[in-house]
């Protein structure tokens, strides 16, 4: 057979993923917080977006309908309250069964009563940090030489409070003596808070006690042997401190009532609360689900601005502003299609798991997103970014979407499974309700689990108590016994 080039002509079928499916997968994945910061770059990019309610001449048209109409008029709704139309049925609200969220500061203006505005000072000053109040005592203290070197000490201590250094190398840094770096850590050290500037536990601890004169020798011999106060080695630690049962429960006692980390009652940057993405509410007729669309600007796309532009422009603008009309228009869909599959999921999640919302997490049932995709015809995916960064809150508390989906532990009786959150939670009520003198082993509670109608073994007691951070009976003795 001779060789030679040749035409040919197939057909083949590929799924090319176009820029605008690869944006939309991405904004499905986003969380609200993230999606803002996405859409104020969108509205610094784009002329033609716009946000707010449309003027009243038409100026801002909604892109295909997809908005909801405006809100009516205050002039109208005096109208319609006046009118026949508004019965009493339609004021007939049931408190106990409808719930209403305020997602801002703005929504609860008026709500205390007598026309009162906001009040600005339940809004609490973030807590300054602990180096802020560690400069400070540092310029009430030392000045020249010595104030530069505090300054580079507190700039090397942690959250916690602990100083993170090597004292020779910063006075080698600083060129000073050694000695004069360890003088002045004494004075960082008694600042406030007690055991700041320690470089590690039994340091920290030696501060506080001396800062409530009771650095003696039989406590400083117990500081010094923290490793057996931990391992619970009384008759050890009474032999070495030369106390008896009475002088080492009091030393014990006082112990106790040291802080092993003074930096946290300074928190170092504020606290970030976590914005639910859904509200869960149960109403007369089931569940509702909404999205909290508080954080979320009303996107529109602004038609007289593109008209007004596109008068009188030259071919090339008129290309780009068509190109920019198509890309508002897209991305005010995909918003709109984010919002009704983001509910749909959660909607099929509160439907499989609403045991949980009714009774609590030890009624949770084994959920995984394949079961989730298949009750609502999409791809599994599809769901995993749906349930990525996003929260949800209902009456029960918040909890991100991720949480309902676990995996199954066999019952001994009846039909299915339960979820091993549910397991957990039993595991965890066992251990923090069992007795000083009664620790309950790890097979001793797969016994008592079993007799409850869980299938569960030894092995995965111990994992499931070491994910929640218990530790073995042995250990769980030692600290009991340590608190009394």
């Amino acid at each position: 057979m001779a060789l030679g080039p040749r035409l040919d002509l197939r057909q083949s079928q590929s799924l090319v993923m176009t820029p605008q499916l690869q944006q939309a997968i991405k904004l499905l994945a986003l969380s609200n917080l993230e999606l803002e910061a996405y859409l104020a770059e969108a509205l610094e990019g784009n002329p033609l977006l716009d946000t707010g309610a449309p003027d009243s001449e038409g100026g801002g048209d909604e892109p295909d309908g997809d908005a909801p109409p405006a809100a009516e008029t205050p002039a109208d709704t005096d109208r319609a309250l006046a009118s026949d139309a508004g019965t009493a049925d339609d004021l007939d609200v049931d408190f106990t069964e409808e719930r209403f969220h305020h997602d801002s500061a703005s929504d609860s203006v008026g709500l205390s009563g007598a026309g009162e505005d906001v009040d600005f000072d339940s809004f609490a000053e973030a807590e300054g940090s602990l180096h802020d109040h560690l400069l400070a005592q540092v310029g009430e203290r030392l000045d020249g030489i010595e104030a530069i070197i505090a300054g580079q000490l507190v700039a090397l201590i942690d959250e916690a409070g602990y100083l993170r250094a090597d004292l020779a190398e910063l006075a080698a840094q600083l060129g000073v003596p050694l000695a004069l770096v360890e003088a002045v850590l004494r004075v960082v050290q008694g600042f406030d808070p007690a055991g700041v500037g320690a470089r590690d536990l039994a340091e920290c601890i030696a501060i506080q006690a001396r800062e409530a004169d009771r650095y003696d020798p039989a406590m400083a011999t117990m500081i010094a042997h923290l490793d057996l106060v931990a391992k619970g080695a009384f008759p050890q630690l009474k032999r070495i401190c030369g106390v008896d049962d009475e002088d080492l429960a009091d030393m014990i006692r006082e112990l106790r009532g040291y802080d092993p980390k003074p930096g946290f009652r300074f928190g170092g940057s504020p606290v970030q609360a976590v914005v639910p993405d859904l509200y869960v509410r149960r109403t007369a007729a089931g569940w509702a689900v909404e999205v909290n669309s508080a954080t979320l600007p009303r996107l529109l796309v602004n038609r007289r601005y593109y008209n007004e532009l596109a008068a009188g422009a030259a071919a090339k603008s008129k290309a780009w502003l068509s190109e920019q009309l198509a890309g508002a228009n897209w991305l005010v869909r995909a918003l709109d299609q984010r919002q009704r599959t983001i509910v749909k999921v959660a909607s099929e999640i509160v439907k499989q798991q609403e045991g949980f919302f009714l009774h609590g997490v030890a009624h949770m049932r084994p959920l995984t997103l394949r079961q989730v995709a298949e009750a609502i015809g999409m791809h599994e995916s599809t769901v995993s970014r749906v349930t990525s960064n996003k929260y949800l809150s209902c009456p029960r508390g918040l909890f991100e979407l991720k949480y309902f989906f676990s995996s199954g532990i066999s019952a001994t009786e009846g039909d299915g499974a339960v979820s091993a959150e549910a397991v957990k939670s039993r595991i965890k009520a066992l251990i923090e309700g069992e007795d000083a003198r009664a620790i309950l082993s790890d097979e001793t509670i797969a016994q008592k689990l079993s007799a409850e109608g869980f299938d569960i073994a030894r092995r995965t007691v111990v994992k499931y108590r070491e994910a929640m951070g218990y530790g073995s009976s042995v250990q769980r003795r030692r600290q009991k016994a340590l608190a009394g």
